[in-house]
Order: structure tokens, then C-alpha cells, then sequence
């Protein structure tokens, strides 16, 4: 929703600027620049990127425009079933959460968690270090470092998308000029045409290099930054999982694992400790 309130208000302040300084909206109708800057954008965004990432682009794109995929309450609910599952095996042993890593659809804990159960993503990347713990791997800095390279692959693929997007955006502004370029040789073939004429074709000429800046500072580039920053956000829920495992492999209580997971959270989705606290003490008590 931010993102086309941002993108009316450019649109509104430079064509209402353009108006009320009294240029004429007709001026700007080149549909034919449009194709040329669109339409070669296009195919050089199409040229320049793997078939994955075009794909995955137009999810990165739906992705920016619905904001940060994790709320406040999905970090609240996340901590409160590492903290089940911790106590569950501080409890019972190691192997007592077998059952529920292996099978995470059948698992009474996961399923009290709604929203970290339905993110298959997530639960795939915790329940396979859970797995690596019930088989026995306790070396916290050996699964640090395998957690931080799945991250940083996920990361990187992520990066890859908004860097595509980036770069139309970069190569939209040199597509203007040669759309302007275009229109100067369609000019310079009707010189012989009155000054008025040629004014009015010089300015639909101009018209290319304006579309291209605008389009690429206006509208494409704010888009691959919005995605950049999204997806930065979400993985902080990656983050979280990963600091709570450590936490617990190296031999905290649930709570103490829990409330470090919580530490890293940004300021705007991170619960309290009460919150936490609270909600942990609310469990049921077959948790």
C-alpha cells in the first residue's frame, strides 16, 4: 500500500508541477517513446537475467508491495515454540523431539503455532538443525557456521532479484536518450518544416529522456530498494530461529535461549519480555 501511495505522489507533484508551470499534457502522448523505453527495457531486463530470476522477480515484486512478511505477533508466536520445544527436551531428553522434526504436519507443538506451521520455508530450515541436534551434532560453532551459509544462500538468491530490478532501473535513463535520440533524427528529417512544427518535434523528441528518468528514480528504482529492504526484514525470522538454536545448544534454559532469540529482533516486531514471559506461561499445559 505504501509503495502506490508513493508512486501516486510522484505521479500528482510531477505532472501537477508540469501543469501548473503551464506545459500542455498533449505534448507528453508519445506512445512510440514509450515502446521504445518499455518495451527495450524489457528485453534487456529479459537478456540479463536467468530464467529463476525473472520468474522470481515477479514474486519479489508482489513481496515489496505487501511490506515485511513478519509482524510483531508471527516473532511472539515463533519464540513461544522454540521455548515448547526446548522444554521439551531439557525435559525428556533430545529425542523426545524426534517425533515432532521428523513429522512437523502431525506434531501437537507445531500445530499450536499456526503461522510458523503454515511457513513451510521455516519449518523445513529449523526442523532440519532440530534434526541435526536429536541425531547428536552439539558443536554450537560448527552449526553456526552451516546456518549462516544457508542464510547467506538465501540470502544472496534474494539479492539477485532486486538486483535485476535495480538494474532496469539503472539502464531506463541511457533507453530515454535513445529514444530522444530517435526523435531528433525524425527532426532533423523534417527541417524544413516551420519553427512551430519543429518546436512541437523537438519536444515530443525531449519527451524520451524525461520518461526514462522518471520511470527508472520514480517508479522502478524506489521498487528494487523496497524489495532489498524486505527482504532484509524477513530474514531476521531466519535469524531468530538460528540465535535460539545456538542459545539451546549451548545448554541455556528454554527461557534464557528464547529471550536471546528475541534480542536480535528490530525494534518495530520485537515483543517485549513481559509479552514473551506472558505468553510462554500460557501454554498449554500439555506444552
Amino acid at each position: 500500500m505504501l509503495v502506490i501511495i508513493g508512486w501516486i505522489i510522484v505521479t500528482v507533484c510531477t505532472f501537477g508541477g508540469y501543469v501548473a508551470m503551464g506545459g500542455k499534457m498533449a505534448v507528453l502522448n508519445q506512445p512510440f517513446e514509450v515502446v521504445i523505453i518499455v518495451g527495450s527495457g524489457l528485453g534487456a531486463f529479459i537478456v540479463s537475467n536467468t530464467m529463476p530470476v525473472l520468474k522470481g522477480s515477479i514474486g519479489g515484486i508482489v513481496r515489496a508491495m505487501k511490506g515485511p512478511k513478519y509482524k510483531k505477533q508471527d516473532y511472539l508466536e515463533l519464540v513461544s515454540m522454540m521455548y515448547a520445544l526446548f522444554k521439551l527436551i531439557k525435559s525428556k531428553g533430545a529425542l523426545a523431539a524426534e517425533a515432532h522434526v521428523e513429522n512437523p504436519e502431525a506434531s501437537p507443538i507445531f500445530s499450536n503455532f499456526p503461522s510458523f506451521a503454515k511457513d513451510h520455508h521455516a519449518v523445513d530450515f529449523f526442523c532440519d538443525y532440530m534434526r541435526l541436534v536429536t541425531l547428536g551434532s552439539e558443536n554450537p560453532h560448527e552449526m553456526e557456521n552451516l546456518m549462516d551459509q544457508e542464510i547467506e544462500t538465501h540470502h544472496e538468491e534474494e539479492h539477485r532479484l532486486s538486483a535485476a530490478v535495480q538494474g532496469l532501473a539503472d539502464g531506463l535513463p541511457a533507453l530515454g536518450i535513445v529514444a530522444a535520440v530517435l526523435g531528433v533524427i525524425k527532426t532533423m528529417g523534417s527541417i524544413s518544416e516551420p519553427p512551430e512544427i519543429l518546436g512541437k518535434m523537438i519536444g515530443g523528441a525531449l519527451v524520451g529522456t524525461f520518461l526514462g528518468v522518471f520511470v527508472a528514480y520514480g517508479f522502478v528504482g524506489p521498487l528494487a530498494s523496497i524489495m532489498q529492504q524486505v527482504f532484509d526484514a524477513d530474514s531476521k525470522y531466519y535469524q531468530c530461529m538460528k540465535v535460539g538454536i545456538l542459545a539451546h545448544l549451548g545448554g541455556y534454559a528454554p527461557a534464557v535461549s528464547v529471550e536471546y532469540a528475541r534480542k536480535i529482533l528490530t525494534s518495530d516486531v520485537r515483543p517485549t519480555f513481559y509479552e514473551v514471559e506472558e505468553t510462554v506461561n500460557n501454554l498449554p499445559p500439555s506444552l
